[in-house]
């Protein structure tokens, strides 16, 4: 969610700091975020839940990735 809604307002995400622990927003926003980015017209809990996983994955390699982090500064800026 920390992600997507700073994606959908055109925040700078290459020095945002994800705060699993930090809750933002509720869970109608939350909902209504995953429903809007899903990319599936009325999908099923099941879709839904395989693009969460999925996105977790994804955000959890790039946050480990050396391509995408500060030492690499203005280089790979956007990746």
């Amino acid at each position: 969610y920390q992600y997507l809604s700073r994606y959908k307002r055109g925040e700078d995400l290459d020095h945002f700091l994800f705060i699993p622990e930090r809750t933002e927003g509720s869970e109608k926003e939350c909902l209504k975020l995953l429903l809007e980015f899903c990319g599936r017209h009325n999908p099923s809990w099941t879709e839904l839940s395989n693009f969460t996983h999925f996105l977790n994955f994804q955000l959890s390699k790039c946050e480990k990735s050396v391509f995408c982090s500060p030492a690499v500064g203005e280089d790979f800026q956007g990746f």
